[in-house]
């Protein structure tokens, strides 16, 4: 669309207003497929009747205002990140009214608050992901940094020139730059498994990339965080283990969303971002086994907090985690991190997933079926889970990402959020190599759920989006 067009349009909201009613009169009388998108939204909507979103009131506050007038806030954005439940902000708030001072250095009353419910917090995390300790847990601000940690250290210190590391063509950028940034320094080559005809990683094409004994990471996404396909996780493992390499997941999308056991998974790190977990921006994490944080990965930063001993001529280093915590940390926002972790084990990892493989299926069914000339990327869900080498299958992550030749998806997005308040992702979601290489666009539009969305939130989402359709259809012409 024009942007002098898209400009004129937003001029007034009621005038595209009354364009938009327009447009969806014209459309109900001229097309058969909206009573048939009726009949089948009210057959969906019975089907759907039992599937109720979990805890939905925890975070009333944000989910029940309105972004539109006279419209309910529609958060379809989680896998950018999530919201926070109220005891995830009271837990912050009481750090910092109650027991605010510095960790691991006070002998006072409120540093001896503070450190407990700072490694409480990591505690927390260890029996989220089932670590064997607490200390195979490294607090960083975020995945990339967990990433960035890894290729800096570990990756620094082990890789050579004539080694390889493997990505994937579907990988978040921060998944991407730190290897490429670690081969420009020690010349380790970098190899990209391709995506199979279900628009999944190719994981035989990863086995042949494995083929001459020369990779020693693999480096890839549980979770896609466009596609929605889950890794053959096994599968992996044991390619690693034939070849002697290491693995890395990025688990920021499934550490949220399924049950992770680090010590029956078999990865060698596992990196996470808290705030696509109810917990505050600003945190995320590490895990590793402790053999390998303390002998194959020395520090990265020095400065207070890492040390055991420093003289002028020379520092020993603690022990892992805090030797690659340096400075003084996000103690308020990690404490919220811990309790975002009881949070989740409270409502029970296993229920999170079951309900979000329901929610998710039924989001892309709806849009397969009501969404005319819709083009959605990924497995189906049906595809998913006749994929894997276990009989259960993997899987699809409860969101969708999709174009349509009516519009960019930043201008659905736009549209979405301002004519309906439904918040969705639009652009290439840090996986330009995905976009522009595998799928051959420059951006989509993506909806992601959790578990306190609702069928009624999806189906509301679906009729919109048709209207949002419609409309540009009609100014297309």
């Amino acid at each position: 669309l024009p942007t002098t067009k898209l400009a004129a349009m937003a001029t007034t909201q009621h005038k595209l207003t009354r364009t938009h009613a327009r447009t969806c009169r014209a459309a109900q009388t001229t097309t058969s497929r909206r009573g048939a998108h009726m009949r089948r939204e009210a057959t969906n909507s019975t089907k759907m009747q039992a599937l109720v979103p979990m805890r939905r009131e925890d975070f009333a506050e944000i989910l029940n205002q309105q972004v539109t007038p006279d419209m309910p806030l529609v958060y379809l954005d989680n896998a950018a990140t999530s919201q926070k439940p109220a005891c995830v902000i009271d837990a912050v708030r009481n750090y910092y009214t109650h027991d605010n001072s510095n960790v691991h250095r006070g002998v006072h009353t409120l540093s001896a608050r503070a450190t407990d419910a700072f490694e409480e917090a990591r505690a927390s995390v260890a029996r989220l992901i089932n670590a064997s300790t607490p200390s195979e847990v490294v607090w960083t601000r975020n995945a990339s940094e967990a990433i960035n940690l890894v290729a800096l250290t570990y990756g620094a210190s082990q890789l050579k020139e004539g080694d390889a590391i493997v990505l994937s063509v579907a990988e978040h950028h921060s998944n991407i730059v730190p290897w490429q940034l670690l081969a420009q320094k020690n010349g380790v080559e970098l190899r990209y498994a391709r995506l199979d005809a279900d628009e999944r990683v190719d994981e035989d094409h990863v086995a042949e990339l494995m083929e001459d004994g020369k990779v020693k990471l693999v480096a890839i996404a549980h979770v896609s965080n466009v596609l929605g396909s889950t890794l053959d996780v096994p599968f992996v493992v044991d390619l690693c283990r034939k070849h002697g390499a290491k693995l890395l997941l990025d688990a920021c999308q499934s550490v949220p969303h399924m049950p992770i056991d680090v010590q029956s998974l078999g990865a060698d790190f596992v990196v996470a971002s808290g705030h696509k977990m109810c917990a505050p921006t600003g945190t995320g994490f590490l895990w590793a086994k402790y053999e390998t944080l303390d002998e194959l990965m020395p520090p990265l930063y020095g400065g207070g907090e890492m040390i055991e001993d420093v003289s002028t001529t020379c520092s020993t280093y603690a022990k892992p985690p805090l030797k690659f915590e340096a400075g003084t940390p996000a103690i308020g926002e990690m404490i919220g991190l811990g309790r975002a972790a009881e949070y989740l084990m409270e409502l029970d990892m296993r229920e999170i997933h079951a309900y979000e493989c329901e929610l998710g299926a039924y989001l892309y069914e709806r849009l397969a079926a009501d969404v005319p000339n819709i083009r959605l990327y990924g497995p189906s869900p049906a595809a998913a889970r006749a994929s894997g080498s276990h009989a259960s299958g993997l899987d699809r992550a409860a969101l969708c990402a999709f174009t349509h030749p009516a519009a960019h998806a930043n201008d659905l997005s736009t549209l979405l959020d301002s004519m309906s308040g439904i918040a969705i992702r639009s652009g290439h979601h840090c996986t330009q190599p995905l976009h522009k290489e595998a799928l051959g666009v420059l951006g989509t539009a993506r909806a992601s759920l959790y578990f306190y969305n609702s069928p009624e939130e999806v189906d509301f989402f679906v009729k919109e989006l048709n209207k949002v359709i419609d409309f540009f259809e009609e100014v297309a012409v």
